[in-house]
């Protein structure tokens, strides 16, 4: 109580900076809202990113074509208009918003699980790259926070370096999503896209592939540690004709922040997973988390940032020299998830399998 008459006392007499420094005196218990309050808000940021990438897209659309039925056609319509002009941004570049990629939303995001980026070597201005993230896991948590706004502070652990997120091209058909995405720096999977990044665009480009995709996302569950990279080969064909480096991600804890049902290879419920994958894109995947299911596990994620592999420019690269930089990025891979396996909760003796 006398803590309490002291700031009071300090409040009534003292200046601006007194009131401030009287507050702060205050016992952390006078404060007994604030740590929920920001866990709410944790919550908050979490969910309305999961909502976006499952409903906003589809929310969007009809809402557009509902418009084209009420007074508000107008409107409907001029966007309608605007959205053919702008079809082809996505694949040149995109427009990224420095404001969007600040938002206070993503520290809270950030600070859900929490996300952390860990950087082992210089990315160079002078040259351009081919980042490989691995796991996909359910959503890309890490993959979307730390290069997809600024929360981990990637433009200041990486300065010159410009990240570009890849996702599927189809989300860019959708109304609102699309422009909601290239805010973030986010660009379409597609060869047109990652081509005008990589060769219209300058130097200091970092074009981040999920490279197991969809596929690797029916395989992962909490303490599984697996990729799919045997056969996926293109990034790196892409990497030799385009001279960017190569530099392996891993995200420890990606796979943890849900559970999965994982049905068997031949029964008829993962037969019907990999024929929606093919025609959606992506693969509907049967996952719950925490509260209200969707929202996932706060378990942190930290992403590794690997040493680049100098890639040579070449346009029409043989089969041999695709298999050469392959294996090269594979074993850079398997040594970075050696070198911090430990670090992260893992054993010595676990291993990252290679599908």
């Amino acid at each position: 109580m006398k803590t309490i008459l002291a700031a009071y006392s300090g409040v009534l007499k003292g200046t601006g900076s007194s009131i401030l420094s009287a507050l702060q005196d205050l016992p952390a218990a006078l404060w007994p809202c604030r740590s929920k309050m920001e866990k709410h808000l944790q919550v908050i940021s979490v969910l309305q990113w999961v909502i976006t990438f499952l409903a906003m897209g589809i929310a969007c659309t009809v809402l557009l074509i509902y418009m084209f039925c009420t007074d508000c056609w107008l409107i409907a319509a001029v966007y309608t208009a605007w959205l053919i002009v702008d079809w082809n941004t996505p694949k040149q570049g995109g427009r990224r918003s420095s404001w969007v990629r600040n938002w206070t939303v993503w520290t809270y995001f950030r600070d859900y699980f929490p996300v952390r980026l860990i950087k082992t070597c210089d990315l160079l201005p002078s040259r351009n790259y081919i980042l490989g993230y691995h796991p996909h896991g359910i959503f890309c948590f890490g993959a979307f926070c730390n290069f997809g706004t600024e929360a981990t502070g990637f433009s200041k652990k990486f300065p010159g370096i410009k990240p570009s997120l890849a996702t599927l091209a189809g989300n860019f058909r959708l109304p609102i999503l699309r422009d909601y995405l290239m805010s973030g720096g986010i660009c379409p999977v597609n060869r047109n896209s990652i081509d005008y990044l990589l060769s219209c665009n300058g130097t200091g480009n970092a074009v981040v592939i999920v490279v197991g995709g969809a596929a690797e996302s029916l395989h992962c569950a909490p303490g599984m540690n697996s990729v799919t990279l045997k056969n996926r080969k293109g990034f790196v064909r892409l990497a030799l004709q385009k001279g960017s480096d190569l530099v392996p991600v891993y995200s420890f804890g990606e796979n943890d922040v849900y559970k999965q049902v994982i049905f068997e290879e031949g029964t008829c419920w993962r037969t019907l997973q990999k024929r929606l994958q093919k025609i959606l894109g992506f693969a509907p995947c049967l996952f719950y988390g925490s509260s209200f299911c969707i929202l996932p596990f706060s378990n942190p994620i930290t992403t590794i940032v690997g040493e680049p592999i100098t890639v040579p420019k070449i346009e029409n690269p043989t089969e041999a020299m695709v298999d050469l930089y392959h294996g090269m990025y594979l074993r850079s891979l398997l040594s970075l998830f050696d070198k911090y396996k430990t670090r992260f909760g893992l054993k010595e003796s676990d291993v990252l399998h290679v599908q």
